[in-house]
Parts: C-alpha cells; structure tokens; sequence
C-alpha cells in the first residue's frame, strides 16, 4: 500500500474515533455547539485538502487546467445550490468532456 493511501486510511480511522467519541463520553448528554460545529468541518476540510494535493502534483509541477476547469465548475454548482453528490458529477463531466476534446 502506498504512503498516500496508507494516509487516507489512517486519517479515516482518525476521523471515525473522534466522532465515534463523542456518544461514549457523553452518553445522553448532547454534545456541545461548539464542539459539533468542529467535527463537522473535519470532513470536508480533509476532502479539500486530499483534491488540492492530488490537483497540484508533487512541486506543482503537474497541476492540469481541465481539473481546475472541472474544480471551478463544482463550485459554480454547489453555489447554485446543486447538492454535493451533483456538484462532484459536474466536475467531472466538465473534466471528462475537456480531456476528449482536447
């Protein structure tokens, strides 16, 4: 297995103890706003850091502009309120269509 996804699943374990800490501390008890609003922001802050390291290349070397292309156009999505699984499609349509015509 290689080191990036040896990472993947180490970050995966991670992430599922910490959620999964929070009922067998708490109980009954509701976990405090604070401390959901941070749990909540760890997936979709190791998303954006997994595509920025897999679009950038090692170095930046090998960044590929139908990638952004399809990037910008999964914004453009979830800012028109697309939900995320349509905006993820999006992406990479634009990014699969860009790639056979060019």
């Amino acid at each position: 297995m290689s080191a990036l996804w040896t990472a993947i699943v180490l970050v995966a374990l991670i992430s599922f103890t910490l959620k999964a800490a929070g009922p067998a501390l708490l109980g009954s008890r509701p976990v405090p706003a604070r401390a959901a609003a941070v749990i909540a922001l760890f997936a979709p802050a190791l998303l954006a850091g997994l595509i920025m390291t897999d679009f950038a290349g090692p170095g930046w070397s090998e960044a590929d502009w139908t990638i952004a292309a399809g990037l910008s156009s999964a914004v453009v999505a979830y800012l028109c309120r697309a939900p995320a699984l349509v905006s993820v499609a999006v992406a990479v349509v634009v990014t699969a269509l860009l790639r056979a015509v060019v």
